[in-house]
């Protein structure tokens, strides 16, 4: 591993000051343009282009609408750097004169409204911005730069997708994977954590069969609307019943669907649920509880036939290799201001970044940016009312600042490749 002084980062990051304008501009264009899953075609098309004007070897369609670039600079070892670009079907109630009023159509063939709910475009920019950056300064470094635009990762699996359509044959494998995600912490705080750092999670579709009928003759149906409330309420009691207080779990019904008018009595109904924990034995118990308890909900509503029940997708802890951690916390320190350097909590979301590094077999990092007005956030904490005033990830109302959040997740992104690429010149 080549010594990092801070000579070669202050000289790959001379120019970030004078490129923040067209980054602005990057990330508002995305902000007004989001995308779904899978369907990033416009982001995808704009981010390879600029990866081509910065000289990368560049492809396009890798797990879809997946972009990869290389940037093969002399011996050394490879940087992996990741970035999500997809959006969420979520109605933008930001008020930004930037907000979006895209819509578009979700996998079901629904007309939504698509808004980046998520700070995925963020992530694109920081990322566009850090290849522009490193590209520019090749003689400040050796080695490969692999950047991924990663499609699809709000549950859809893009990363699965991406490593299945070869995207270590375009590279090699990478010696390091990083990675970074915008958070509603105060704007210029970089947080790091050795170990997991974010949840796995499944999500579960369950459709409870009845008999359907006349809404004014319940009699002679057995009502799906009726066993899916007793299964809502009754989920309530996993978490609290049968996990240990010391083991942090979380089981959500986030979509419930039976019937459509108020005098007829559905033949099904379709519940989607979903489960997080940090420990692996946990989240195996979760949907062991589920299972027992949707089972036996039918069975005591005398339905026609078992519910089913299908994973629509299952995401592993991101665990952060602690020795590599470790190291790049040290580096981040040696970087930022004192103050801005924090631990990270636990985080109950769940991400699918850690599977680039689990399939390279290499060591992986996951950090997290705030990007909120740092006062409001800080007072909100102090106050007791960070939960019910600060917007989370996937509000409609989540909306980072642009300064100084753009150019602290460039510069993350540009230290930790210079703290594993070989310098020339530099002992």
């Amino acid at each position: 591993m080549g010594s990092v002084t801070s000579h070669p980062v202050e000289r790959v990051l001379a120019p970030l000051a004078a490129a923040l304008p067209g980054l602005e501009a990057l990330y508002v264009d995305f902000h007004r343009h989001p995308e779904l899953a899978f369907a990033e075609t416009r982001t995808a098309a704009e981010l390879a282009r600029r990866l081509e004007a910065d000289g990368f070897e560049v492809h396009t369609g890798v797990g879809r609408t997946g972009v990869v670039g290389v940037l093969r600079n002399g011996e050394g070892p490879t940087v992996l750097l990741r970035a999500d670009i997809d959006a969420l079907p979520v109605e933008e109630k930001t008020g930004l004169e930037y907000a979006s009023t895209a819509r578009g159509v979700d996998e079901a063939g629904n007309d939504v409204p698509v808004m980046h709910a998520c700070g995925h475009d963020m992530h694109a920019t920081w990322l566009s911005g850090a290849a522009s950056l490193l590209a520019a300064a090749r003689e400040e470094w050796s080695g490969t730069l692999l950047v991924v635009f990663q499609p699809a990762e709000e549950g859809s699996g893009g990363a699965s997708e991406m490593i299945a359509d070869g995207l270590f044959d375009l590279a090699g494998r990478p010696d390091v994977v990083y990675g970074q995600h915008l958070v509603p912490g105060p704007a210029g705080w970089v947080l790091t954590r050795a170990g997991v750092l974010m949840a796995a999670s499944d999500t579960l579709r369950i459709t409870l069969h009845g008999r359907g009928g006349h809404g004014s003759r319940p009699e002679t149906t057995v009502d799906p609307a009726v066993m899916a409330a007793s299964v809502v309420l009754k989920l309530q009691t996993v978490v609290s019943r049968e996990v240990a207080a010391t083991e942090p779990a979380v089981v959500t019904v986030g979509s419930l669907h039976v019937g459509s008018v108020g005098n007829v009595i559905a033949d099904h109904a379709v519940l989607e649920v979903n489960t997080r924990a940090f420990d692996d034995a946990v989240l195996l118990r979760l949907r062991a509880a589920i299972e027992r308890i949707v089972n036996a909900e039918a069975a005591g509503a005398n339905a026609p036939k078992p519910p089913t029940i299908e994973l629509l997708n299952s995401y592993p802890a991101t665990s952060n290799d602690e020795t590599a951690s470790d190291e790049l916390t040290e580096v981040f320190r040696g970087h930022f201001a004192d103050g801005t350097m924090l631990p990270a909590p636990l985080v109950t979301g769940s991400e699918d970044f850690g599977e680039f590094g689990a399939a390279a077999g290499v060591p992986s990092v996951f950090w997290l940016v705030g990007g909120l007005e740092p006062l409001e956030v800080i007072t909100a904490m102090t106050e007791g009312r960070f939960e019910t005033d600060i917007p989370s990830n996937h509000s409609p109302r989540f909306a980072p600042i642009l300064h100084p959040t753009l150019r602290v997740g460039v510069e993350t992104l540009v230290v930790a490749a210079l703290s594993r690429m070989s310098h020339p010149g530099v002992g």
